[in-house]
């Protein structure tokens, strides 16, 4: 093996072992909120946390907004060919600089709600804004992981000279 193969080993290895710390956090992280909110609030019932910031357990059976409201088998399909997409881009590309953050962030997001799905039938949200559909840590995550990964692959295109 070369030095730039074994470079590139170590450079792969290392960002795969950070896009799972990231997603094992994003998931411990997002279980635990979610699992104190259902402990502390009933179905429904809301706390204000700070003026135009309350606490309101949802429980969603759709994607974001609660888009394809019915939830169901459908849901968990697309989210599991969307994990499956994401996973295989990043076994070609681990060596791409930064890409295991928005890896590890969508990986962390959908595994976070699909638990949910798989478990309870429905995501449990609970961040809310006035004007706003209340939302959960997966879901920042995943929001978060879309804009990283937007400005990677930008940013990489750019120094590729594409």
């Amino acid at each position: 093996m070369s030095a730039v193969e074994a470079t590139r080993t170590r450079t792969a290895s290392g960002s795969w072992v950070r896009a799972l710390v990231v997603m094992a956090i994003v998931i411990g992280v997002d279980q635990i909120t979610k699992a104190l909110v259902r402990g502390s609030l009933a179905v429904g019932e809301e706390s204000k946390v700070v003026p135009g910031l309350k606490l309101l357990h949802a429980q969603n059976k759709g994607v974001a907004f609660n888009f394809l409201g019915n939830g169901g088998a459908p849901v968990i399909v697309v989210t599991v060919a969307a994990l499956a997409l994401l996973f295989g881009y990043f076994a070609r590309h681990p060596d791409r600089p930064l890409l295991w953050l928005p890896t590890g962030l969508l990986l962390g997001g959908a595994l976070g709600n699909l638990f949910d799905r798989v478990r309870e039938g429905y995501v449990t949200d609970f961040i809310t804004f006035p004007h706003f559909p209340s939302f959960n840590v997966a879901d920042m995550a995943i929001t978060f992981g879309v804009v990283v990964l937007v400005l990677v692959l930008e940013r990489g295109g750019r120094a590729a000279g594409d």
